[in-house]
């Protein structure tokens, strides 16, 4: 009962789990900003509330099923069919949305290598020469060596690491967004001006970009499911939940309000459009001048570093599981002697190396977006089909706020994402997201044979 009891985890530290999620903000700053100019604030605090609606229906989940695992293993739970081995259609939705889930993950490599080169382009003068995507390029490929190198003799020290993350990431954020305040440089006029761009309409086309801008946002802003979906795992899940789960909410709405608000007062629009991808970089040479600004920027490099190594592990962990399930080829679930999936691991790498190559981290966050779309979509729907009567942490009438949310993301956020990618970038890149997606199907038919043959 002791030993059962110590491989359980406090309310605090799921909140902990989850706490590297407010800097998944800073790739999306400027961007929306761009798009909706002030609005960008209330996109957040939109983003924040569906969260809670999403992640309460998540964290029911995971006490209604305790044996799955995350959102993928919920859906697999629900569409069920008669022989768990068979390669029917409920197999397939299921591998689909571990599909969708592990797209909105692994990128997560090469957005932050690509900030880490943009920051550091700016930071140390003698780069100023070097390009942006070079500098990414050089450390990603330095950054993914060593990561691979720690992690090859096992997975542990996963808490540490998560507690490193919790502090290391928040500080900077918490500081940039009130120094300016203390020291008189944020100005409430940036904000209380026009709430939209001037050339904003209220037309189709501009509803279909503003659905675009709260999917992206989605991925940064809900993100702390993590903290539900360990629902099992509490000493006392009904209780230990809901506290982590309000707690990493709560820090996440003070948090992603606080940073984007901080750069427009402190900025402006126009301001934070001059440096897209590294406002806070402008935000810490205000504040502290360049040597503070030298000190504040190590600390956020290094919370990019730790989130680099949060998603290398969680997609390398997703790729095993989904080969385990017979979603994938078999060699993906192919481990080291310590248990370290490896090849999934360098595979991960190298599409993530790919993936610099593209140059922009909005770019990458929205084919990202796709991908968690269609992974939230068809779990709120599983939820909603499997909810029934029971009440356990959720009233029964939440699975009709999960099958809106459901809606809300297939087709609404799905239609919206397209849109703004081919905006940006052409019909042909925002194929691209969808190809990627569909890609599942033959490699899972690929599984399918290799699996059905033995």
């Amino acid at each position: 009962m002791n030993s059962e009891n110590s491989n359980k985890i406090s309310w605090k530290q799921g909140l902990v789990i989850a706490l590297g999620v407010p800097m998944l903000i800073l790739p999306s700053i400027g961007y929306f900003a761009g798009y909706v100019g002030v609005f960008a604030i209330i996109v957040w605090l939109i983003s924040i509330i569906q969260g809670f609606l999403q992640n309460m229906a998540y964290a029911d989940f995971a006490l209604m099923h305790p044996e799955a695992r995350g959102l993928p293993g919920y859906v697999q739970t629900v569409f069920k069919g008669k022989h768990p081995k068979d390669y029917d259609m409920n197999k397939f939705i299921g591998g689909f949305s571990s599909w969708g889930y592990w797209m909105a993950w692994n990128p997560v490599l090469a957005i932050f290598s690509l900030l880490i080169g943009k920051y550091l382009h700016g930071m140390i003068p003698v780069l100023s020469g070097v390009s942006d995507k070079t500098i990414s390029l050089v450390a990603g490929a330095l950054i993914f060596t060593v990561l691979i190198a720690i992690n090859w003799k096992g997975l542990s020290g996963g808490a540490t690491i998560g507690n490193i993350l919790a502090i290391v990431s928040l500080i900077p954020l918490i500081v940039l967004s009130v120094v300016p305040v203390i020291k008189g440089q944020f100005h409430l006029s940036n904000i209380t001006g026009n709430l939209f761009p001037e050339t904003w309409s209220w037309d189709g086309t501009h509803i279909l970009i503003l659905l675009g801008i709260l999917a992206m946002a989605q991925w940064s802003a809900c993100a702390w499911e993590t903290a539900a979906v360990y629902g099992p795992d509490y000493k006392n899940p009904k209780k230990d939940l809901p506290k982590a789960l309000f707690a990493c909410g709560f820090i996440c709405l003070i948090t992603f309000l606080a940073v984007q608000t901080a750069c427009t007062g402190t900025l402006g629009i126009q301001g934070i459009l001059e440096e897209p991808y590294s406002p806070m970089l402008l935000m810490a040479k205000m504040s502290f001048g360049n040597a503070g600004a030298a000190i504040t920027l190590i600390m956020l490099l290094a919370a990019m570093v730790l989130i680099i190594q949060t998603a290398l592990l969680g997609s390398a962990k997703a790729m095993e599981s989904m080969a385990l399930e017979g979603n994938l080829p078999k060699v993906l679930a192919e481990t080291n002697k310590h248990g370290t999936p490896v090849k999934a691991m360098i595979i991960i790498a190298i599409l993530n190396f790919a993936l610099i190559f593209v140059g922009t981290p909005s770019a990458i966050v929205a084919g990202s977006a796709m991908g968690y779309v269609i992974a939230n979509g068809i779990t709120l729907f599983a939820y909603f089909k499997g909810k029934g009567e029971q009440k356990i942490l959720a009233p029964k009438w939440w699975k009709y706020i999960a099958l809106a949310c459901s809606i809300l993301n297939i087709p609404l956020y799905l239609a919206g994402i397209f849109y703004i990618n081919k905006l940006d970038y052409g019909l042909v890149p925002a194929l691209i997201g969808f190809l990627l997606l569909f890609l599942f199907i033959p490699i899972w038919l690929y599984a399918k044979k290799e699996h059905t043959k033995d």
